[in-house]
């Protein structure tokens, strides 16, 4: 394989050689010429097949414009090429990237960041099909169970039934009864004539038993329900009755669907024996059916809850939302839905004196040291109160009004449901057991105690499974253990099966689908990966490097856009593009083996490898007196797997929040820290994770939270849009003397109304195209040429260039172009500082990364004039940027921290963990082994802490920066 690369590394330094028709050889290299898509400068590259192959440069350079759009969009245009005339009409047809040729090109599977299902029904298990075989498993392998009384559920022998009658404790004679009619209504008349027909003198209906003859002359109601039973036989229970029962027995199966009652007296007691041949419960609650798959299915109406659908999940007014604080008393309006409607002196006022007195509560008292009682009828009211939440709902359920519903809504939350207790299943079904375990319960493990379980049932002398259950279940299992080594292998142990695919982040997502193609065994294959790295801690890093080594050895291509630096150390092959981002970039600076790259002092990243360019560790940690240190403390935290954590978080310091993945982190900094901010400071209405209280929120002006959710789902939203940079530049368009002749207003430079815009797209400048069971394909609008605007609009000209021309400016050109115009400036140099330099002002919201979306939301706050004493909380700001696009990220981070904020991080990133001032570090592990604080404390501090997996990696990079 080394012939393989130094012939790649040969061809990539000669394009003349490249380019020549006679190499490479197609069968061993893929070859790239021309290459011209998006910021591509005329490209030519070699890649070495069946290797491991990494692309790497600073954000906007070009590598996914070369990988993706260029390498993978050929692949995917060949194949839907190669279908059917009817196939291609529902795929569509693709556009051929701009490109001369690509040679040696096998078929191409991307995993990317964005294919994840946003389906609530999709989970971890379902994405893996795991799942699938876990529900042949419990169908083929499993014990029912009744729902109602949990008695083993098994289809009895007419022997059986014998048996059982033969051990009923009576003296007096037993009636054997064929149910015929159960809990149904109707007349029933012909069931009535067909037992005399058979033989039969006597019958008990509704519990009563009569003569045939007397019950021909009863008219029963047919609106009510009636259970009708033969009597087959009365004697006495002994063993010399033996075979009189079995003819009893059998002569009631003839003439019922397989069920017999025996009705006896035990002290003087009436009691029922409820015998079945088919699968029924052995107290008479249910009868059942032979096990299926779709039983287990919660996207099946066979498995799913009735209650919430198979979603586990139900959306109804939530109290916390209702109360949102409780320091507040009810005649302060504490109680949010009626706060608005003044309670003093009105109904409401009547409603709420009379129940404070009739529960001995005071109006004036605050809500949190109101008694549970209390509470509970103020919001699900009594006999005489319908109680507030109560009355929502039921106006939720009954309004017509829009906008009755929506102000409702604001009151609601998903809800794990009540019935099912979110494990989104049938109680019939959660009755079914492999082992002492249902379904559900297996789903809800961490990954790993999973694999464990499944292990376990594999090994051929466990007493789990009886020697039928080991037969039939052997090849199901191997199949589900292998899936199940797969996630562990790529550092996702933590999750559980039932983990619902649309709360995946985007790295985890990746690593799933890599897991699933693993088990797929496929070779031949290009296997294409965008940062597969994302959201993984140094810890599981050489597992998935472990996972791309096995795809490669399994004879498939694999090419990662990666700037991890073991990814690129492992690599086989490296391709490093720049030298810059944007116009400044499109261009391979360098290729040849890692050893090759650190040897490249043109390469920027192979000057990071080498230690030649480097983050540095600050001299002096941010440190204050005692008396002058202020706090945020989080107490008690129990969401998720958090084991009652407390932290404190010191302000007017960069603190990162560390840890292995599934951790805790973001439920504790997310789900509880950002979104009680957002409750307290902006009156926001969001779930809040389970926690004691937090503490020092007195200390902060007011908090930024800057995530990774997209700035806008349509291409109407733009970088320029959401910055609030679009305003100045179009009020500058509507003060032009030519925009001033025609009477043009700012509203003309607008595409989001009608007026200037192009009609034809509604200003969108592209259409959009529905694929029914694909996503939607855009499609440039014909009339405008993806500008946006009419032709009139398009004649104003600001420096010869138009409003459409503006929008299509990198942030870097802009910056030059509005140098005299402070507002616009301003905005602008924030985008340039973190690194976004490359992107266009109009570049749509659907095309940017989600560390791009985070950074424009970074640069839209630093561009705000600031007041000091704000916290930041950004979660892994690093997603997607090379080393250098780091640096410049930290340079702006800690600029902020000088100015007197707060800056809290999650992240991975060494680089950003080395110059913080303060870490919490979480773990130990992910999932359930995780949940808990095992250190902080400056970098040097927590370096030394045996405990932590971050620490043990941090002292490694300190010690390198000690030398």
């Amino acid at each position: 394989m080394s012939d393989l690369i130094n012939k790649a590394v040969e061809y990539n330094n000669d394009k003349n050689l490249a380019s020549s028709a006679l190499v490479p050889n197609p069968h061993d290299y893929i070859t790239v010429k021309g290459a011209k898509e998006h910021n591509l400068k005329d490209v030519t590259v070699v890649i070495p097949k069946n290797n491991l192959v990494v692309f790497s440069g600073l954000s906007g350079s070009g590598k996914s414009s070369l990988v993706f759009d260029t390498i993978y969009a050929e692949g995917q245009r060949r194949y839907v090429e190669s279908l059917s005339s009817y196939a291609r009409q529902f795929l569509g047809l693709k556009e051929k990237p701009a490109v001369d040729s690509i040679d040696g090109l096998s078929p191409a599977i991307s995993i990317d960041q964005k294919s994840t299902s946003q389906n609530p029904r999709s989970t971890v298990g379902t994405i893996t099909e795991i799942y699938d075989y876990m529900r042949l498993l419990y169908a083929k392998a499993g014990h029912q169970h009744c729902h109602e009384c949990g008695a083993e559920i098994i289809g009895e022998s007419v022997t059986s039934m014998c048996q059982r009658v033969l051990k009923l404790k009576t003296e007096s004679p037993a009636i054997f009864l064929a149910p015929v009619v159960v809990d149904q209504k109707g007349w029933h008349k012909q069931i009535i004539l067909d037992a005399e027909k058979n033989g039969f003198s006597r019958l008990r209906i509704d519990g009563q038993i009569i003569l045939i003859e007397e019950a021909k002359k009863i008219e029963l109601n047919k609106q009510s329900k009636h259970t009708i039973e033969i009597v087959i036989d009365r004697f006495v229970i002994n063993t010399d009755n033996k075979l009189r029962i079995i003819e009893a027995l059998e002569t009631a199966l003839k003439n019922t669907n397989g069920r017999v009652n025996v009705m006896y007296f035990e002290d003087n007691e009436q009691k029922t024996l409820f015998l079945n041949k088919n699968k029924a419960c052995p107290n008479g609650h249910t009868v059942l059916s032979d096990l299926e798959p779709r039983q287990f299915s919660f996207n099946s109406p066979h498995g799913a809850c009735p209650h919430c659908t198979g979603l586990g999940t139900v959306t109804e007014v939530d109290p916390d939302l209702v109360v949102p604080n409780e320091s507040l008393t009810i005649n302060e309006g504490c109680i949010r839905p009626v706060s608005r409607m003044s309670i003093s002196g009105g109904w409401l006022t009547k409603i709420f004196e009379t129940l404070a007195k009739k529960y001995n509560f005071s109006l004036d008292t605050p809500w949190r040291d109101l008694t549970d009682k209390s509470k509970n009828v103020i919001l699900y009211g009594d006999k005489n109160f319908e109680g507030v939440i109560v009355n929502l709902n039921r106006r939720y359920k009954e309004s017509t009004s829009e906008s009755s519903r929506k102000d409702i809504e604001s009151y609601m939350n998903k809800r794990q449901c009540s019935h099912c207790g979110g494990s989104r299943l049938r109680p019939e079904s959660l009755a079914v057991t492999v082992g002492i375990h249902n379904i559900a319960h297996v789903c809800n493990l961490p990954v790993n105690e999973c694999y464990d379980y499944f292990k376990t049932l594999q090994e051929p002398d466990n007493d789990v499974l009886t020697n039928k259950q080991k037969e039939v279940s052997r090849m199901i299992l191997k199949e589900i253990v292998s899936r199940l080594k797969f996630l562990v292998d790529v550092g996702l142990s933590y999750l559980t099966l039932m983990r619902s695919a649309d709360t995946l982040s985007g790295g985890e997502a990746q690593r799933i689908r890599l897991a699933t193609q693993i088990g797929s065994g496929l070779t031949g294959v290009l296997y294409i990966l965008d940062e597969p790295s994302i959201g993984l801690h140094q810890k599981d890093n050489q597992k998935l490097l472990d996972t791309l080594k096995h795809l490669k050895n399994l004879g498939n291509t694999v090419l990662v856009v990666e700037h991890d630096e073991d990814t690129m150390r492992e690599a086989d092959f490296i391709f490093d593009i720049g030298p810059k981002a944007g116009k400044h970039g499109g261009q391979v600076v360098a290729f040849g083996t890692p050893e090759q790259i650190i040897a490249n002092d043109n390469s920027p990243t192979g000057r990071f490898l080498a230690g030649k360019d480097v983050i540095e560790v600050p001299k002096k940690r941010r440190t204050f007196p005692e008396d002058k240190q202020k706090f945020v403390e989080i107490k008690g935290a129990t969401e998720n797997n958090l084991k009652n954590v407390d932290i404190t978080v010191p302000l007017r310091k960069f603190v990162t929040v560390t840890g292995v993945s599934g951790s805790g982190k973001s439920t504790l900094i997310n789900d509880i820290l950002s979104n009680y901010l957002m409750n307290y400071f902006y009156d926001s209405r969001l779930p809040l994770g389970k926690h004691q209280e937090i503490t020092g929120i007195e200390n902060i002006d007011k908090p930024i939270i800057i995530d990774q959710s997209p700035i806008g789902r349509t291409p109407r939203s733009n970088p320029a849009t959401y910055t609030n940079l679009f305003t100045p530049i179009r009020e500058l368009f509507s003060t032009l003397p030519e925009s001033v002749a025609r009477g043009y207003s700012q509203g003309r430079f607008s595409f989001n109304v009608p007026g200037g815009r192009c009609e034809t797209c509604e200003g969108d400048g592209v259409i959009k195209v529905e694929m029914n069971f694909l996503p939607d394909v855009y499609v440039t609008c014909e009339d405008c040429k993806g500008k946006r605007y009419n032709r009139e609009t398009l004649e104003i000209k600001y420096n010869d260039k138009s409003i459409a021309d503006i929008l299509d400016m990198t942030i870097d050109d802009a910056l030059g172009f509005f140098d005299n115009h402070t507002v616009v400036k301003r905005r602008l140099s924030t985008l340039q500082d973190v690194g976004l330099g490359y992107i266009h002002l109009g570049q749509p919201a659907t095309t940017l990364s989600g560390g791009e979306a985070q950074r424009i939301k970074l640069a839209t706050e630093l561009s705000k004039v600031g007041t000091g004493n704000t916290l930041y909380i950004l979660d892994e700001p690093t997603t997607g940027l090379h080393p250098l696009d780091v640096k410049l990220l930290l340079d702006v981070l800690h600029k902020l921290v000088d100015k007197g904020n707060s800056v809290l991080v999650i992240e991975h990133n060494l680089d950003v963990i080395k110059t913080s001032d303060w870490l919490i570090d979480l773990g130990p592990d992910g999932g359930s082994k995780g949940g808990m604080v095992v250190g902080f404390g400056t970098p040097e501090e927590l370096a030394e802490n045996k405990e932590s997996y971050t620490g043990a990696f941090l002292k490694e990079v300190l010690l390198k920066h000690k030398k």
